[in-house]
């Protein structure tokens, strides 16, 4: 193959890559992946972690890292209700699942943030791997390790996902009945994204077709040896006019000292793309009935419409909360939108950990 036809593969592999919202042309082909840019240390830079415990857990043959919260006046001789609160793609449990891990062990329970399978403190390979079955693996695997902890009462167990997160936790709920209440922020349905795309950056089924076939080339190429891995979220200096605004709200996020941490990287393994195109996280919503759902999204996020085909094809109990204004990213961490995100979720959950 020539260095020309080799580039031109990458090139299009990476625009299979925006299917998922991934970088949608604004990566630059060749270009080596840019990790967040933050100059503080790992170890230094504990984001909304701060008063929580590290914990480990396995999942599988894999070790998952944890923040695990505890409420004001916390009483080592009682238990409490629990939470388990899921990250985005890409994400760690210091960023946007530790400030809703934080914020509910606040409304009094016990809380568990954690790094996905493949990312920051938690082993996997390769490294910042998105595999759909992982993720959910975790989330079962971190119930378990809170069903077993002896100051939760494992009949009081909720789930909660932030973006990615949020349909990982409806898929996983679905199947575990330990999950007694399951709530979601800016949730996002990975294979509805990568097959369709998202408001803003459709996705054609012809784009879609070329993709898995360039996928199928690339995990061949790559038998063997090393994945590719790329850039996830476009920096600043790779946007155009024509960048959407979902991708400009992530850089200022995960890019800036806003929400960027070191072991956030910024990077993915392309191929992992085409597990997300088989992916459907809301395949038996339906089942998570009797037990409730809470859905919460931004009035002017891109991804609305997923919270809103999740509610309609759950059944009752089941609640969705639009935050007037909001965008995705918003709910990410702004005090105007959490708060009130936070205050829905505490009431939800109290009633329903009762």
């Amino acid at each position: 193959m020539t260095n020309t036809t080799s580039t031109l593969k990458r090139r299009s592999l990476l625009q299979a890559a925006s299917a998922a919202l991934l970088v949608s042309g604004c990566s630059s082909a060749g270009a080596d992946p840019k990790p967040a840019a933050s100059t503080a240390a790992a170890g230094a830079k504990t984001g909304h972690a701060e008063g929580a415990e590290s914990v480990t857990f396995p999942s599988d043959s894999v070790t998952i890292a944890g923040n695990l919260y505890r409420p004001p006046g916390f009483d080592a001789s009682r238990t409490y209700p629990a939470i388990v609160v899921s990250h985005p793609w890409g994400g760690v449990k210091e960023q946007t699942a530790g400030l809703y891990a934080r914020s509910m062990a606040e409304q009094g329970f016990i809380t568990l943030a954690y790094d996905a399978s493949h990312y920051g403190q938690s082993e996997g390979k390769p490294r910042n791997m998105e595999d759909p079955s992982h993720r959910v693996r975790d989330i079962r695997s971190a119930v378990t390790y809170l069903s077993n902890h002896r100051q939760v009462d494992a009949d009081r167990i909720g789930t909660l996902g932030v973006c990615a997160g949020g349909g990982y936790t409806i898929d996983e709920a679905q199947t575990d009945l330990r999950v007694r209440a399951v709530a979601t922020v800016v949730a996002y349905d990975m294979g509805a994204a990568a097959r369709e795309g998202i408001d803003g950056a459709p996705v054609s089924y012809d784009q879609r077709m070329t993709q898995l076939e360039e996928i199928g080339q690339q995990l061949t190429r790559e038998a063997g040896g090393k994945p590719l891995v790329e850039q996830l979220v476009p920096s600043p200096d790779q946007q155009t006019d024509d960048t959407p605004s979902f991708f400009r709200e992530a850089a200022d996020y995960y890019l800036t000292d806003r929400g960027s941490h070191p072991r956030a990287e910024n990077r993915f393994v392309v191929t992992s793309v085409g597990l997300h195109m088989s992916y459907f996280p809301f395949a038996q919503i339906e089942t998570i009935s009797p037990r409730p759902l809470l859905l919460i999204a931004g009035e002017n996020a891109e991804t609305l419409g997923f919270s809103r085909t999740a509610y309609e094809a759950a059944k009752e109990p089941k609640e969705l909360m639009v935050v007037p204004a909001a965008s995705h990213f918003d709910l990410y961490d702004k005090p105007a939108y959490v708060e009130p995100a936070v205050e829905r979720m505490a009431g939800f959950f109290t009633k329903h950990l009762a």
